[in-house]
């Protein structure tokens, strides 16, 4: 058994398990990425150090900020947009390919896009607007501006396990419920969310885990400017890291964030289980 999955296990140990055990190493030491430094071994002082730092705590708010409202504005429009393609419309096939455009765009091209709709000068939305506003150099701006931005990019994987949970929802409990005499929202508040429930725990809470690890797409888009206001924690990590060269520093905000991500998931899964009882 074993020498049959060590082909798909030796990858897996390369490079998702090794870079892992290597990485929470390293947060333990003072390793720098620079020639001729001693590592040394330096236990919890790197946890102490952040946990003291007011950029970490600055940059934790922001990323909070950041996932819930990109996961919970994302909900919304995909649940409207599933519900109306689960409509039996015209060319609506046409529309759910257009639908999960975004999805196939790298966060970079993504970026560079969103880049120009908001160009100062020569970008469509101050061209349609009538205004001259700085969208991503604006301190109050900036952080809305994103969250634009990462609702529209992660809208179309929500959008598409939405619409399968809807198209698995018996059609006999709507044909019941119009005998019954509920109208369109009472079927929906009554029938549609209790039965999609289930999904939409399961892809808010990855939402929230993808978007508390968004570097790509800010990166392009702000770099974390202006004056640190969309530096999100993997941010802050790649600026320690490749900046400043604090890489053991750098890693223990990693593992600060893994173990974050773990209780969400963990919360997650204990849901699950509960509600299977």
């Amino acid at each position: 058994m074993w020498l049959l999955m060590l082909p798909a296990l030796v990858p897996v140990l390369l490079f998702s398990v090794g870079p892992l055990l290597y990485g929470i190493g390293l947060a333990f030491t003072d390793a720098r990425n620079v020639r001729n430094h001693e590592t040394a071994f330096v236990g919890l002082e790197n946890l102490v150090e952040l946990l003291g730092a007011a950029d970490f705590w600055s940059s934790f708010r922001i990323g909070l900020i950041w996932a819930v409202s990109v996961t919970v504005l994302q909900f919304l429009a995909a649940l409207g947009l599933a519900l109306l393609l689960n409509e039996n419309l015209r060319f609506r096939g046409v529309a759910r390919v257009l639908a999960v455009v975004p999805w196939a765009m790298p966060p970079v091209v993504i970026g560079l896009m969103w880049k120009l709709v908001y160009h100062p000068d020569a970008g469509i939305l101050n061209s349609l607007l009538g205004t001259d506003v700085n969208w991503l150099a604006d301190f109050s701006l900036a952080l809305p501006a994103i969250i634009v931005v990462g609702v529209w990019t992660g809208m179309p994987q929500t959008t598409v396990v939405l619409l399968a949970g809807l198209q698995g929802i018996p059609k006999e409990l709507y044909e019941a419920g119009e005998v019954d005499g509920a109208g369109r929202w009472r079927r929906f508040w009554n029938i549609t969310l209790p039965q999609l429930r289930p999904v939409i725990v399961a892809i808010t809470s990855l939402d929230f885990v993808w978007n508390i690890n968004q570097f790509g797409l800010v990166y392009v888009l702000t770099q974390g400017g202006p004056g640190g206001q969309t530096r999100l924690p993997m941010l802050f990590a790649y600026e320690e890291a490749f900046r400043y060269r604090f890489a053991g520093y750098a890693s223990m905000l990693g593992l600060a964030m893994a173990i974050v991500v773990l209780a969400v998931l963990g919360l997650y899964l204990w849901r699950q289980m509960r509600e299977a009882r």
